[in-house]
């Protein structure tokens, strides 16, 4: 469970930071909702996430700051697989 909160913290450093661009951020808060959810399974919403999170990623918009965090929070998903 620890990891699950030490992933969501990481995802509110995003949110807090202003340079990032809305759209990202809007994004992100949805990841947040989802992870959250009780709807689905562990492993549906941790594939689910890491497919979100490659497309953010990928936009050109994103600033490489928030890329790294991006993919140190894959490496922590991965993790908890």
């Amino acid at each position: 469970m620890s990891e699950d909160n030490e992933i969501i913290i990481e995802f509110k450093k995003i949110l807090d930071d202003e340079s990032v661009p809305k759209n990202i951020r809007a994004k992100i808060s949805d990841i947040i909702y989802t992870l959250n959810g009780n709807e689905n399974t562990k492993e549906f919403k941790t594939n689910k996430v890491l497919q979100e999170l490659d497309e953010i990623s990928e936009e050109a918009n994103v600033p490489e700051h928030t890329r790294t965090q991006i993919w140190s929070i894959v490496s922590l998903l991965e993790s908890t697989k």
